[in-house]
């Protein structure tokens, strides 16, 4: 940082203008601090996670486009695995948030999305669990005669698996610039389709499971019209808060750049800081949400009622070879696990 400032005002810069995401964002804000006022900094939200702060409903700008193409994807891998019968396991970036995810599967319809908010927080997430939840939904597909489909996983789930899972798992493990461990790099479609395969084989089944990470083909896509505009509105909007700055004075240094019901608005740096953390606050999915709980009730999985009703459950203790009692005590958990999150 010491440098970053120093090489910036040796160049003359007095206005700094950056755009990325809560690194980025941090980074900005501690410049602008450590500057004193020398520099002005306006930062534009952009990432495809979309877990920026911004009020409710905003999104940052990348994540639209990267919904679009991620359907565009999904919806071509959902033919093949009609016409196949077989099953795909999608990684979908998402680092400490299941917005991408959970945007791509309520949209192309896929018959599961698991994201890390859906997890107990104060431990960390058991990869047994991950395929618990993915397993019983294609017993349940089988259950209705139906024995294919689509499963999305938000990468940030490696994030929360224990160190003595992650290592034994998925050993390469490397780490950016910023000290993140490059989730890109990691196999966690693969590891869950190989443990998938052998479930199904232990009960002397065979079951076809292709595993893609869709990462880069989002990121690097072409904007769709409504990224276009809005990328054009934070610029402009970027460029009229320094101007102001320099016109107006005042003690105010740095500001995030957002649109509201069509109006610039700028965030001052600060006002959007987790004090616990001292970096941007992390805007997860809400659960409780009305938007979320429609997107769950698309989905395939095991639910109360499949747990209560002797038909349902007897069809799906049957695909899983048990009886019904059996299956309940293996995989009952998933329900009450689910009720605690929700609740």
């Amino acid at each position: 940082m010491t440098a970053c400032l120093a090489t910036l005002r040796r160049l003359g810069v007095d206005a700094l203008l950056t755009i990325g995401g809560d690194d980025t964002a941090f980074s900005a804000s501690k410049l602008a601090e450590r500057a004193g006022g020398s520099i002005r900094v306006a930062h534009v939200p952009k990432t495809i996670d979309d877990d920026l702060p911004l009020p409710v409903g905003i999104p940052t700008f990348g994540f639209e486009t990267a919904r679009h193409v991620g359907v565009e994807l999904v919806n071509n891998l959902m033919t093949d695995a009609i016409t196949t019968k077989r099953w795909f396991f999608v990684v979908a970036m998402g680092r400490t948030a299941g917005h991408l995810a959970v945007g791509i599967g309520k949209a192309a319809g896929v018959t599961l999305t698991i994201i890390a908010e859906e997890f107990a927080r104060d431990e960390p997430i058991r990869l047994a669990h991950v395929v618990d939840l993915v397993e019983t939904a294609m017993l349940k597909r089988v259950a209705h005669g139906r024995p294919f489909g689509v499963a999305i996983l938000a990468e940030g789930i490696a994030l929360r698996l224990s160190e003595e899972e992650l290592k034994a798992t998925m050993p390469d493990v490397h780490v950016d610039e910023h000290g993140h461990i490059r989730l890109g790099e990691l196999n966690l479609d693969g590891v869950l389709a190989d443990q998938i395969r052998a479930r199904f084989s232990a009960r002397g089944e065979k079951v076809t499971v292709v595993a893609k990470n869709i990462g880069y083909e989002l990121r690097c896509a072409p904007p769709i019209p409504f990224d276009i505009e809005y990328t054009r509105d934070l610029g402009y909007g970027a460029i009229d808060y320094l101007r102001t700055l320099y016109r107006d004075g005042g003690s105010e240094v740095g500001a995030m750049i957002t649109v509201q019901q069509g109006q610039m608005v700028p965030l001052p740096f600060g006002s959007f800081t987790d004090p616990a953390t001292g970096r941007p606050r992390i805007r997860e999915v809400n659960l409780k949400s009305g938007s979320y709980r429609v997107a769950t009730e698309y989905m395939i999985r095991l639910e109360r009622e499949d747990l209560d009703d002797p038909a349902k459950l007897a069809a799906i203790a049957v695909a899983a070879q048990m009886t019904p009692d059996a299956f309940v005590a293996r995989y009952g958990y998933l329900v009450e696990a689910r009720a605690a999150a929700l609740a």
